[in-house]
């Protein structure tokens, strides 16, 4: 790692201690979060993701609840597994593991997940709130990737930012992300005429496409920040698998102010924003109740 890389760990570190706070109040309040992860069929290609997200949020007091269900189950039989949580009072937020079975809408599922236990911020409506600057539960990945700009020191307000990727639960939502901060953003895709041509002229670079080494060098302004959102599995020559982001990370790095290394950039800080939206999920699901009881009494 070099002094340009833009690690997740330290990032992850400072929200995570927030959390911890917050959780040990809600406590006290006798409202402590509950996280249940949801996972159809034998996918242990997640395995490692859960194990991830159940050792970060018991690390933080977060109760964390699996739930494998088979891959036959129909799409009924899990919305009607996922509206029961919705209406356990003790279940702060739910995560339906991807990938699911083909027969499987997870735009579908993702809708039926309530607004205020969707603490992956997938549910249309959550989406669709980032509009308005109502923030507080977007998708992680994407305020993950804006938590990485922010900590580079560069005023948000006015700055140039080329985002690679308008996928509707990173790209699309960074953007107005980013809108909400007062930045000038372009954002490009599969259609775009020429990308070098915008990011060379951006002061930050979002990359979040799903082909490696995407983004070279030359296409970057020197000094740019860089965020690598990509994930992608790659065989070296002597057979060996790696991730790698979707930045050729050689040839931006030299060029580059800042940039995130794949893996340990924003991927830490993903799983943190999920703790943190888990207790913004406990939160208002703690206001909704007490003024429900509130006007009953009333």
């Amino acid at each position: 790692m070099g002094e340009r890389d833009l690690t997740g760990r330290a990032v992850a570190d400072a929200i995570l201690a927030d959390v911890a706070a917050e959780v040990q109040a809600l406590g006290e309040a006798h409202w402590p979060p509950k996280l249940v992860s949801i996972t159809v069929g034998d996918e242990s290609a997640v395995d490692v993701y859960v194990r991830n997200q159940r050792r970060t949020a018991e690390g933080v007091g977060i109760a964390f609840e699996t739930r494998r269900l088979p891959e036959r189950i129909t799409q009924e039989e899990l919305r009607a597994a996922i509206a029961a949580l919705n209406a356990d009072p003790q279940v702060s937020g739910i995560i339906l593991q991807r990938p699911v079975p083909k027969h499987i809408s997870i735009k579908a599922m993702q809708t039926a997940i309530h607004p205020l236990k969707d603490v992956e911020g997938m549910n249309p409506a959550s989406i669709g709130n980032i509009v308005y600057n109502e923030l507080e539960l977007a998708p992680c990945t994407a305020l993950a990737a804006v938590e990485m700009l922010k900590r580079t020191g560069l005023t948000l307000a006015g700055l140039e930012v080329v985002v690679i990727g308008h996928s509707e639960i990173v790209g699309k939502p960074i953007a107005f992300l980013l809108m909400s901060e007062g930045a000038t953003v372009t954002v490009c895709h599969h259609m775009t005429r020429s990308v070098s041509m915008h990011s060379r002229r951006a002061d930050a670079v979002f990359v979040a496409v799903g082909k490696p080494k995407l983004v070279t060098g030359d296409m970057i302004k020197p000094g740019a920040a860089v965020i690598d959102i990509g994930i992608n599995e790659v065989l070296d020559d002597d057979g060996k698998s790696r991730v790698v982001g979707d930045v050729d990370y050689d040839s931006v790095a030299p060029v580059a102010g800042w940039i995130t290394p794949v893996p340990g950039g924003v991927g830490p800080v993903t799983v943190a924003v999920l703790m943190r939206n888990t207790v913004v999920a406990t939160r208002r699901q703690k206001a909704h109740y007490e003024a429900r009881l509130g006007a009953s009494i009333a």
